[in-house]
């Protein structure tokens, strides 16, 4: 695959503009925000700009007492504080819930040159240049007050894990680079022995989209791992691509995995739809096409589908920048089913299968959108509600919890995974505020 001759040009051009302001200026909001959700979204022109907008939100913190800002009729608490870069979650039968803290990986292939800079400065104000704490912590809410009383870590010396899955006595992780099973009984708070690997997930000294998320099959006999690509639009060559931008599929029983659908830039928080028993994912979309472009999107994932990464994005549009073409993969590119906003970074998944919420929302997608980067003004920074009927979203999003940034457009926190915790309320993994909070009902915070 050729590189686009003009992509040093805004390189340098971006470098200038970061160590002055951090703010790109050449592209302007095109579409309201709310026009890039639904299954319809708005597809703008593309964008050509030097300098791509670069707009990161810097990282804070909560202050003292600080707390995202519940929808009206739900309330919010911290269930868990002083954690080191949440992530995502995993609910054990009994009501545990693990917490995998974790950061990127050592990718010395990653961040090199110019544009390695640029993303070492991106990453660093958003504060996610952290190194990785690499291990799985699990909270307990004993009394049933909605607060963990206890925090102990459960596994350690991990490498960047992301994605957890429980099959009987069979626990696995998904680190940066493959599956790993452990013995696992009810009521342990750790791990102490070693795991055996399962399979080998794509990793490398490169490993752009380093998360690996997870799910176990309803039957337990599979395991679907998600790989994000190893760049925007292929522009490290198609080689790199092998067994990426795709959700994977992985016999428990050998280890074998094959892929199961491709052409997803950067999938993660897979869930089953309780109604249709589809898989579902969320997925981050490209950049450098405009504020507006390209939405991120959820979807149900068909077995042998094609999503488009990188020739085309939303079904059959082509990217003219990625060369040479695949016009015989683009005429069967699938549509996903809904958008999620451009650039909004949704990372967390998790349907309503509990019974604490109003019955219009059961059965119902939660959605934690880490934030945007590279847009003006900012999209993201939010978990949402879409209503779902007969197996597909039926409504417009709703806002569940929102605050994450202040007043001066500074993140106190960043939501990532969801998850629906034994008694039903939601699960919020905060990245930058250190925290899981806890969301119900207003007055139910706690067991009834």
């Amino acid at each position: 695959m050729k590189k686009s001759p003009c992509r040093n040009h805004w390189l340098i051009a971006a470098a200038v503009s970061l160590a002055v302001s951090l703010t790109g200026c050449n592209e302007q909001e095109t579409a309201t925000v709310g026009q890039t959700y639904g299954p319809k979204p708005v597809l703008v022109e593309p964008e050509k700009s030097v300098v791509p907008t670069v707009n990161v939100a810097k990282a804070v913190g909560w202050p003292a007492g600080g707390k995202p800002m519940a929808a009206d009729g739900m309330a919010v608490n911290a269930f868990a504080t002083g954690l080191d870069h949440p992530r995502t979650m995993h609910v054990l039968p009994n009501g545990d819930v693990l917490v995998a803290e974790t950061n990127a990986p050592e990718r010395p292939e990653e961040n090199r040159g110019i544009k390695g800079w640029i993303t070492r400065i991106v990453l660093g104000r958003a504060g996610a240049d952290t190194r990785s704490a690499n291990r799985i912590t699990l909270l307990r809410d004993a009394d049933g007050d909605g607060v963990a009383e206890t925090k102990s870590v459960f596994l350690e010396g991990l490498n960047s894990p992301f994605g957890m899955a429980l099959v009987g006595n069979d626990f696995y992780v998904a680190n940066s680079d493959a599956i790993v099973k452990f013995t696992y009984h009810a009521g342990d708070t750790k791990i102490a022995a070693a795991g055996v690997k399962l399979a080998d997930l794509p990793g490398g000294p490169l490993n752009h989209h380093w998360t690996k998320d997870l799910v176990a099959s309803p039957d337990g006999a599979k395991l679907y791992a998600t790989v994000g690509s190893n760049s925007n639009i292929g522009e490290n060559g198609m080689d790199a691509e092998t067994n990426r931008a795709a959700v994977l599929e992985v016999d428990r029983a050998t280890g074998k995995s094959r892929v199961f659908a491709s052409g997803i830039r950067n999938p993660n928080g897979p869930a089953w739809q309780p109604q249709s028993g589809a898989l579902w994912v969320v997925v981050n979309e490209r950049d450098e096409l405009g504020n507006d472009l390209v939405p991120d999107y959820m979807t149900s994932v068909k077995d042998g589908g094609f999503y488009g990464w990188p020739y085309s994005y939303y079904g059959q549009h082509v990217d003219a920048r990625v060369q040479p073409q695949r016009a015989d993969l683009v005429a069967n590119a699938i549509a996903p089913d809904y958008a999620l906003g451009a650039h909004t970074a949704s990372l967390g998944l998790a349907f309503n299968t509990g019974n604490l919420f109003a019955p219009d929302m059961a059965n119902g997608a939660f959605v934690g959108q880490h934030g945007s980067w590279n847009r003006k003004p900012r999209a993201g920074y939010k978990v949402i509600f879409v209503p779902f009927a007969n197996g597909m979203p039926s409504g417009q999003p709703r806002d569940i919890l929102t605050g994450f940034l202040n007043a001066d457009g500074e993140a106190q926190g960043r939501p990532v995974g969801v998850a629906i915790d034994k008694r039903g309320a939601l699960l919020v993994a905060d990245d930058v505020g250190n925290t899981i909070w806890r969301v119900t009902p207003a007055g139910k915070s706690a067991a009834r």
